[in-house]
């Protein structure tokens, strides 16, 4: 019989075997806040205009080079507890927002640095944290990008319509001013559910039967010829006999395998998809000027255009040289949709290049000043906190950063409240960001210092960390999306 073991007295008694506990400043909170820190400092080197790529190999073997925050985060699949806190208010900025992730990174790390430093001189958890504080309809589904290899980014355009990287099914490829039937079912013959046996004792017979066939799709690809469609779009496969009338009736088809793009061409051309091949009414059709194939590089490529500016979607063909080139310059052009869509919302705006954040600093470090008690030095130091992004910014553009705070904090002293980093200097140098037109939108400001302020609060409040033994097996497989529900991909 074994000797049964007592446990230790104390927290871990209550625990299973294997599980792990930590309390304290020591044990807990520093630990936290040195994950964090680490974190921040990972993606710190890629901020700003002269930021530094990242190369993250995923769990895939998918290979990303770049410098956008919420790709690496996304693709590090980060475990320490702590540090998705953080992960977890950068996607929020994402999702608010859709820019300046990194912002909250680079932030919420100098939070917890300077955090840090008011614990170690005796400051209580309570006493570090006193201070901190707790439009329109643009849909950026409507920007569709199609990147399409060879050439270079300037070559790359913008068309009014959308793009697909699809070769026509039948001989016509091109239809100007074109009447459009969406299907969502295969362009082909109907096929009963229950299955039968057909007994053909003759060559006549066999023919009989075949013609039934035909004339069965001449009638319904006539049919649909005759309300005036002359594009034809399928989800499904499309049969021989049924490619052979539309030629026939001089109908062009295209076929598109995603529902979600049969559903935004939809959108685009006013068409409504219909799921059986019946002839539809005039209410059911799309329209579009002209839709035509055509070759970018050596891709063909099914256009749908309209002349007219106004229409539902967009598309930005992208061309470039290599495929992680152009998913860099897709996560810009997504960068740049949101922060329209941010100033649909909110047309606010603030002067860029770090000079908010000094700024800032200077106006809460004169109200710290103001402060009796030990909340002054918790005032002063999240003041201080907003020196991170300009320092940040010269540290990438390889300037002193000490000297170039210097100069910001006089420069903004004397009044001069729009005045940040010049970038483009080789030298420590300032300007006026207004008159040079470097600009941040307040919405994307706002959301960051308060997520990372919330998220840098939250890390501070953890005295504990209890985990749990791991579960023996196999793991759960990962949670999968619901292909019903709609979905921007």
């Amino acid at each position: 019989m074994a000797l049964h073991v007592p446990k230790a007295p104390g927290f871990a008694q209550m625990l299973k075997d294997g599980a792990k506990h930590f309390s304290g400043l020591e044990e807990a909170v520093y630990r936290n806040i040195q994950a964090c820190k680490e974190l921040a400092q990972t993606t710190r080197t890629a901020y700003g205009p002269n930021g530094m790529n990242k190369m993250v190999i995923n769990r895939l073997e998918k290979l990303f080079v770049t410098n956008d925050a919420a790709t690496i985060l996304r693709e590090l699949e980060v475990q320490h507890p702590a540090a998705k806190m953080i992960v977890m208010a950068s996607h929020m900025q994402e999702q608010e927002v859709g820019d300046g992730t990194n912002f909250v990174l680079v932030f919420a790390g100098a939070l917890l640095e300077l955090a840090e430093e008011l614990l170690r001189i005796g400051l209580s958890v309570s006493e570090a944290i006193s201070i901190f504080p707790d439009s329109g309809n643009f849909n950026v589904d409507n920007i569709r990008v199609c990147k399409i290899l060879g050439s270079g980014i300037y070559s790359s355009s913008v068309l009014h319509g959308m793009v697909f990287k699809k070769e026509t099914e039948g001989d016509v490829t091109s239809v100007k001013d074109a009447k459009i039937a969406v299907y969502s079912c295969p362009f082909d013959g109907m096929i009963t559910e229950t299955k039968g046996t057909v007994l053909i004792k003759t060559a006549e017979e066999l023919m009989n039967f075949s013609k039934g066939e035909e004339n069965l799709m001449d009638a319904q690809v006539k049919a649909i010829a005759g309300t005036g469609a002359n594009v034809i779009v399928t989800g499904g496969k499309v049969a021989d006999i049924a490619l052979h009338y539309a030629n026939k009736y001089n109908i062009m088809l295209v076929r598109l395998n995603s529902k979600w793009d049969l559903r935004r061409l939809c959108k685009t051309v006013g068409a409504t998809a219909l799921p059986k091949l019946t002839p539809p009414v005039q209410e059911e059709m799309g329209h579009c000027d002209s839709v035509y194939l055509s070759e970018v590089g050596d891709t063909q490529v099914v256009v749908f255009k309209h002349e007219k500016e106004d229409g539902a979607i967009s598309t930005i063909v992208l061309r470039g040289s290599t495929d992680n080139l152009m998913d860099d310059i897709e996560r810009a052009v997504d960068d740049g949709v949101n922060t329209f869509k941010v100033l649909t919302r909110d047309k606010r705006l603030v002067p860029g290049g770090g000079a908010t954040e000094i700024e800032l600093a200077k106006q809460i470090t004169s109200y710290g000043e103001t402060c009796p008690g030990l909340e002054q030095y918790a005032i002063k130091k999240f003041a201080e906190a907003f020196e991170a992004i300009p320092r940040a910014l010269a540290e990438n553009s390889g300037v002193k950063a000490n000297e170039v705070i210097s100069k910001l904090y006089s420069v903004h002293q004397e009044g001069n409240k729009n005045v940040g980093l010049d970038i483009e200097a080789e030298v420590p140098a300032v300007k006026d960001m207004l008159e040079a037109s470097i600009l941040d939108t307040y919405l994307g400001k706002y959301w960051a210092i308060k997520l990372a302020t919330n998220a840098a609060v939250t890390v501070l409040r953890v005295d504990q960390i209890i985990m749990a033994k791991p579960a023996g097996g196999p793991k759960p497989p990962s949670g999968k999306k619901d292909w019903d529900d709609d979905q921007n991909d």
